[in-house]
């Protein structure tokens, strides 16, 4: 399976990304977590990194990023079962030029971002994109009572921020793809949701783990 999972922050992607991996984990067998490392910074790095890696100039952060997304297009990634990202390359068009500090010129963007794109369809065609949606005042109710601790978006930029989002997903030349909108739902109607929408996209290699993994819960 191979899943890029995007929306604005506050959208859910954490959480509903965590459901996907235990959702395979149960109907495909053992999976990986989502590969999460695109937000700046990553929130991963210990404090003192964090630190250094924000007193870098925006070119040389830039170099950073475009080295992580490169690294995740490595065969060895492609040859698991799963490859299954966050944000990864649609989120970097939508914060790299309104908060990273990126020139507004070159590969950053739209244009990096479609890209990107065209090896993601050449090296993994069955790629599928999920856009997360959720309305301007739930992501700013979201933000007030559960802050982050290196937040990204601003509340005034939210209704912008949502709205280039979806111009990212409409543009995207991944064609597999389709929408989950996490502002009233529970986690558990989005789950069914997902495992609904993502039925006819499943690889045949899916359908055979599904099928081994049935069969040995049977058994």
């Amino acid at each position: 399976m191979r899943l890029i999972l995007v929306g604005c922050e506050y959208a859910g992607k954490t959480t509903i990304s965590n459901e996907i991996v235990e959702w395979i984990g149960r109907t495909m067998g053992s999976s990986r977590t989502f590969h999460d490392h695109f937000s700046l910074p990553n929130a991963e790095l210990p404090e003192e990194d964090k630190k250094s890696y924000s007193a870098l100039s925006p070119y040389l952060r830039q170099l950073l990023q475009l080295y992580m997304m490169n690294h995740h297009f490595h065969d060895s990634f492609y040859s698991e079962p799963d490859h299954n990202l966050v944000g990864f390359h649609i989120e970097e068009a939508v914060y790299g030029p309104l908060y990273y500090d990126y020139a507004a010129d070159g590969d950053v963007g739209s244009p990096m971002a479609r890209r990107l794109e065209e090896e993601i369809m050449q090296k993994a065609p069955d790629t599928v994109l999920i856009l997360l949606r959720a309305r301007p005042e739930t992501i700013v109710r979201r933000m007030a009572d559960t802050p982050h601790e290196s937040q990204i978006v601003r509340e005034k930029d939210v209704e912008f921020v949502l709205r280039r989002f979806e111009e990212e997903y409409e543009a995207s030349l991944i064609r597999a793809k389709f929408a989950l909108d996490t502002s009233d739902d529970s986690v558990e109607e989005i789950l069914a949701e997902f495992a609904l929408q993502i039925e006819p996209h499943l690889t045949q290699p899916d359908r055979q783990r599904r099928q081994v993994c049935r069969q040995s819960a049977g058994s």
